[in-house]
């Protein structure tokens, strides 16, 4: 009995109303925790929309990187003769200082003597180690191959060189796997008969294009 007369709740009520307290506590531990939540995505969306960003321009750069690039190579595979890759422009004391082999023959490009051989025509060979700096300078050689000899072939090498002041070399290479060989730095074509308009396409690309290292400064 309460002291007015009332009487107490008895156990099943008593229980009853801890129930509802313990849904009152637990509909506000439910309504904070997403509040929290929504806060929480609220400050994610800007990192969010910041990690897409970067990525898509990410994205965006590996395209554009590869369509340049097989831009390139197109370009590349649709002028005269074939890719070389360069072995770069060490000098040379001399041609019997030991240096990095050639990947080309006749070679392309890679270590040199520091002086060029004169333009024009010459009735024998050129050491590689020469002709190469020729090469770097911008100049092209048309080279032929003739063991038995090739008098036809040579006066008509000598038409298509002559042609051009500077920049352009018609020499014997002994030991070539063809009669005829062009070759501009980091460029080479190589056949066995006479092709005038080969040979004027692969001299007007390639002369007088420099191939010196470029200063930073």
């Amino acid at each position: 009995m309460t002291r007015n007369g009332a009487v107490w709740p008895n156990a099943a009520a008593a229980q009853a109303r801890r129930k509802v307290v313990e849904w009152a506590i637990s509909d506000a531990d439910i309504s904070e925790f997403m509040a929290n939540r929504r806060a929480k995505s609220k400050d994610q969306r800007p990192r969010l929309r910041r990690r897409t960003r970067r990525r898509l321009t990410w994205a965006a750069v590996a395209v554009a990187a590869i369509l340049v690039g097989l831009g390139v190579y197109q370009w590349s595979e649709r002028r005269p003769g074939q890719w070389v890759r360069s072995l770069g422009n060490e000098h040379l004391a001399s041609a019997d200082e030991k240096h990095v082999p050639y990947n080309s023959n006749p070679p392309s490009s890679g270590p040199h003597l520091p002086y060029i051989a004169p333009w024009g025509i010459h009735a024998e060979p050129i050491v590689k180690e020469l002709q190469v700096h020729n090469l770097e300078d911008g100049g092209v050689l048309v080279q032929y191959n003739c063991p038995q000899g090739c008098p036809d072939l040579v006066a008509g090498l000598k038409t298509i060189v002559l042609r051009y002041d500077r920049q352009v070399i018609l020499a014997p290479y002994p030991g070539m796997d063809t009669r005829i060989a062009l070759t501009a730095w980091s460029r080479i074509d190589k056949f066995d008969e006479l092709d005038e308009k080969r040979i004027v396409r692969f001299i007007e690309a390639y002369r007088g294009i420099d191939h010196h290292p470029k200063s930073l400064f």
